[in-house]
Parts: C-alpha cells; sequence; structure tokens
C-alpha cells in the first residue's frame, strides 16, 4: 500500500496581475521530511507557502496535505481546516494577545482544556527562551522575542505539516543554530512533515533532508543536501548554494561515469555522464575542495583571517580560487602559494 505524501502540489501556478510568480510548480514532501526550498528573494517562495496554507489561491493546479485536496480548481479549504503550522518571517502575532495566549490559541481552538493549554504555552516559551515573557503583548517584545513567540505557536498546533517562511531571518547566528535544532527536534517528535523556505544556502543544508532550488517560480533542481551542494546543475545554482570557484579545463578521457580533465597541466579524475574528450568546461571547486601546500601553482591575491580558519583567494592561470585551511595565515599577499585540489565537481560551459 503506498502511503500518501504529507504535501503534494502539482502544476501549482499563481499570477499577480501580468506577473507569473509559480509557474506550474510540483513539489512533493514525504511524512516526517523536512524539506527546503532555497531561492533568492522573488523566486515565489512565500507565495508558494502562502498557497499552501490557504492565504491565497492558486490560479492553476492542486494542493494535497495528507492526501487530501485542499486547493483543486475553484475549490479550496479555507486555512483554518488545513493542518498546518506556520512561522511567519513578519512575526504575524495577534496585537491584543499575550505571548502566552496567543501560544495557547491554537490548543484550545481544538478543545484542550484552559489549564493544559497554558501549562503546554508556558512549556514551550520557556523552552525556546521566553518564558519570563509569557504575559507580555508582541509590541513589549524584541523582534527576535516575537519570531520565538511564533514559532511556539506553531509547535503548539501539532500539524502534519510545518511552514516555515524564513524563520531565523532576524535572529542572531547563536540563536539562529539552537531554534533551528529546536524546531527539528519538535517536529520529529510531533512526527509531521516541514516545508522550510530559505535564501542562506548554510540554513537550507543544515537543516533539511532534501533541498530543492526555487528559480523564476519553478523547482529546478532537489535532492539530497550532499548533492545539491556538490553536484549543481549549472553555475547559478553552484554560486546559489555556497561559494563556488570556476577553474577552466579540457576533457581528456571520459570512461563511464567519470571523466579525466586537464586543469593547469594536471589531471584531475571527476563525477561525469555526458563528457565529450576535447570539450572544455568549468570545474567547480569548493572552498574546502583545495588544500594549500600542492603541485599546482597561484599567487595569494587576497586573504581573510576568522579565526579557526583563514580563507584564501589564490589567483591562477585557469581563473580564481578560494581555499578555506584551518589555523593562522601562512602566506603573504601577493606571494606564491602551491596549492592541490581534492575534489570538483564538471559543469558545462555558458557562454
Amino acid at each position: 500500500m503506498r502511503i500518501e505524501p504529507s504535501l503534494r502540489c502539482r502544476g501549482l501556478t499563481v499570477r499577480f496581475g501580468d506577473v507569473l510568480v509559480l509557474d506550474q510548480l510540483d513539489l512533493e514532501v514525504a511524512r516526517a521530511e523536512t524539506v527546503a526550498l532555497l531561492g533568492p528573494s522573488g523566486s515565489g517562495k512565500t507565495t508558494l507557502l502562502y498557497a499552501i496554507a490557504g492565504l491565497l489561491d492558486p490560479d492553476e493546479g492542486e494542493i494535497e496535505i495528507d492526501g487530501k485536496p485542499v486547493a483543486r480548481g475553484l475549490k479550496a479549504v479555507p486555512p483554518e481546516h488545513r493542518s498546518v503550522g506556520m512561522v511567519f518571517q513578519n512575526y504575524a502575532l495577534w496585537p491584543h494577545m499575550s505571548a502566552a495566549q496567543t501560544v495557547a490559541y491554537p490548543m484550545r481552538r481544538r478543545g484542550v482544556s484552559e489549564a493544559e493549554a497554558a501549562a503546554m504555552a508556558d512549556r514551550l516559551l520557556t523552552m525556546l527562551g521566553v518564558g519570563e515573557l509569557a504575559e507580555r503583548l508582541p509590541d513589549q517584545l524584541s523582534g527576535g522575542q516575537q519570531q520565538r513567540v511564533g514559532m511556539a505557536r506553531a509547535l503548539a498546533a501539532e500539524p502534519a505539516l510545518y511552514l516555515f517562511d524564513e524563520p531565523t531571518a532576524h535572529l542572531d547566528a547563536t540563536l539562529r543554530i539552537a531554534l533551528q535544532q529546536e524546531l527539528m527536534a519538535q517536529r520529529d517528535r510531533v512526527g509531521a512533515s516541514a516545508l522550510y523556505t530559505t535564501h542562506d544556502a548554510a540554513e537550507a543544508l543544515a537543516v533539511a533532508d532534501r533541498v530543492g532550488v526555487l528559480r523564476s517560480g519553478k523547482i529546478t533542481q532537489i535532492g539530497r543536501p550532499a548533492e545539491i551542494y556538490g553536484q549543481p546543475m549549472d553555475r547559478w545554482t553552484a554560486r546559489l548554494t555556497g561559494t563556488a570557484s570556476l577553474l577552466r579545463g579540457r576533457v581528456v578521457e571520459a570512461n563511464g561515469d567519470r571523466a579525466l580533465v586537464s586543469v593547469l597541466g594536471a589531471s584531475l579524475s571527476v563525477p561525469r555522464t555526458d563528457s565529450v574528450i576535447g570539450e572544455a568546461v568549468d570545474l567547480l571547486i569548493r572552498p574546502g575542495w583545495a588544500v594549500l601546500d600542492g603541485p599546482l601553482e597561484g599567487v595569494v591575491e587576497r586573504l581573510r583571517y576568522e579565526g579557526p580558519h583563514t580563507d584564501y583567494l589564490v589567483t591562477t592561470a585557469a581563473g580564481a580560487l578560494q581555499i578555506r585551511q584551518s589555523g593562522l595565515p601562512r602566506f603573504d599577499v601577493g606571494e606564491a602559494a602551491g596549492f592541490g585540489i581534492l575534489q570538483a565537481w564538471a559543469l558545462p560551459i555558458e557562454s
């Protein structure tokens, strides 16, 4: 028996006037799975979440939650009857409710007693570090505190599907990491699924079982975090998903699922299934995929010491290369530096 996914979108299309925001988008999120949608501003991330939550109606397509249609043609289930919990980027707290009342509200709506809802609200707010602020109204809270109240409200709803709209965008780095971990732990305890939108590649790779790349209203690539980071489909995706250096090389041998690429006089074996001997390619190299003190030649153009590591920008005859090395700087700007390449991913040349 096939288990229905927690979320299924088919051919989802949304237009704002003449502007096409979502373009025949297809997406499935399995039960207890977290999918992160990574895309720049204007790619359609928030619009997609609003359509799933029932806050706007799609022009075309279908949405199913737990195997039940919630948007199909002109028929749409109201937001309050969809089993979703949403954390908004702009907090969306009720101005007349205290933090405790805000978090207790979704529990009271599903029939939990006042005492039990209050106790659960206190536990969630305490867990997220704002328990002492339970009686404050939204205008008495900072932006980060409001965000945590919004997260507690979503967790209190215990829905089948969580929708996170860049939930950590306004938080400092330390709190962001802590809340990401808590959100995922809570989601796992409840057994729900999650759709998480962000423009931060590191965040998407850290929180998700799968990462989807959203570009101009379409999901152009989706896969495990290591696949999206290590095998992006093109330059645009490579740069969206992290620091990316491109060195120009040429295929000298193709054998099954690997190719031998000549770069800076050396030969490098890379994954490649459609290589043509003699073809020029761009070798994607992430900062951790290269090391100093290797046989290839370059010159340090810039360096940046960040405590645990030093980032170097090394110029070569094949292009500029960023290398991350642990420890203090070992070269000066303008100094020759040998380096080696540990791994790379071949991308087609783009005009």
